[in-house]
């Protein structure tokens, strides 16, 4: 009885043994390594991720998303490799998405509208929140002779075409009966209107922080009428359609770690001016106004926001700004599309 259990271990070891090296030759085999690779493929569909890398845009404006890298972080345990594409402002922003060649990006509450006017096929992912809109305004030189908005009939007025500042004009114009006619546009980009604004090139001028935090200091820029009291959206994030549409996992991981970080950031400003002094090269002094000035969560796309847009859109096309009317609609996520790529941080808000 003894020998016998003795022979019985012996066998029930040897088998033991022998499973195990096979299971590591197995392992081991190219065979087994296309496994694993088609088990993970397989996940990553059933997760909603078809994609190896994510192309994110951000505006040289200041954004601490790609700054921190948390989006990068997050997504490189799935495989996926970012690629980070810097832009002077919105409107080249979607551009480059309409064009395929970035695929989510964060701009002003206007780049969207022009894009689908001109037929991208983009979708809002998320709604940013507000500002109190001091961060944006129309500028003269300290001792310039146009006192009021209403002083900017026939005069050349420089803006970036299709941004939040195009917006931001339309609306201070008609505040003081003025129509888009009655001006004289010239499109530039922030940093080149910068540029000449602080050489007295440039009369009046329409931007954003931190470029209108940079003159009001280096050259006393004087406000004719910031965002204040004007219904501004805030801005959104924008994805290319077909690709949020095919990655709702990605879309909602890129969501997620920018809403947390906006909770952060919105938590400790010193800290957020630390970050972005060596990206800006400004001066902490003056990036504490900026970061004061600024909201960095982001909110839920839902009816009010959709509804507030359309009247954006529609008042472009009343001044003959964009060449047809739109409906924003068809720019957003049916419902379980959207459901797909929302975080559940963000559909609590």
């Amino acid at each position: 009885m003894s020998l016998n259990l003795t022979r019985r271990t012996v066998l029930q070891k040897f088998i033991q043994y022998s499973v195990s090296a096979l299971a590591l030759v197995l392992v081991s085999s190219p065979m087994a390594t296309n496994l694993v690779q088609a088990q993970a493929q397989n996940a990553s569909r059933k997760t909603g991720i078809k994609t190896k890398v994510v192309r994110l845009a951000y505006q040289t404006s200041g954004d601490i998303v790609k700054i921190k890298g948390v989006i990068d972080k997050r997504l490189e345990p799935l495989g996926i490799k970012v690629e980070w594409s810097p832009f002077p402002a919105g409107p080249q922003l979607m551009e480059a998405m309409n064009a395929n060649k970035v695929d989510i990006g964060s701009v002003g509450e206007t780049p969207p509208i022009f894009a689908q006017a001109a037929g991208a096929q983009l979708a809002y992912i998320a709604g940013r929140k507000p500002s109190k809109g001091e961060g944006s305004a129309i500028v003269v030189q300290p001792d310039s002779p146009i006192k009021t908005v209403k002083d900017l009939k026939g005069k050349k007025v420089v803006f970036q075409k299709g941004s939040a500042s195009h917006y931001l004009l339309l609306r201070a114009l008609g505040e003081v009966g003025l129509k888009y006619s009655d001006i004289q546009p010239v499109s530039l980009t922030p940093a080149e209107a910068r540029d000449a604004f602080i050489q007295k090139k440039i009369d009046a001028w329409v931007a954003w922080d931190p470029f209108i935090a940079v003159v009001q200091k280096t050259a006393n820029a004087r406000v004719l009428r910031n965002a204040s009291r004007i219904a501004t959206q805030g801005g959104f994030y924008m994805a290319r359609r077909s690709f949020a549409v095919e990655n709702p996992e990605v879309v909602r991981i890129v969501l997620e770690e920018v809403d947390k970080l906006g909770e952060w950031a919105e938590s400790n400003p010193n800290e957020v001016v630390k970050i972005l002094a060596p990206e800006l090269k400004l001066d902490p002094s003056l990036l504490s106004v900026v970061v004061r000035r600024r909201t960095f969560r982001i909110r839920p796309i839902n009816s009010s926001l959709i509804a507030e847009q359309q009247r954006i859109a529609d008042l472009f096309y009343k001044e003959g700004v964009i060449p047809k009317q739109i409906a924003i609609r068809d720019s957003v996520l049916n419902s379980q599309q959207y459901a797909a790529i929302t975080p559940t941080r963000l559909s609590k808000k």
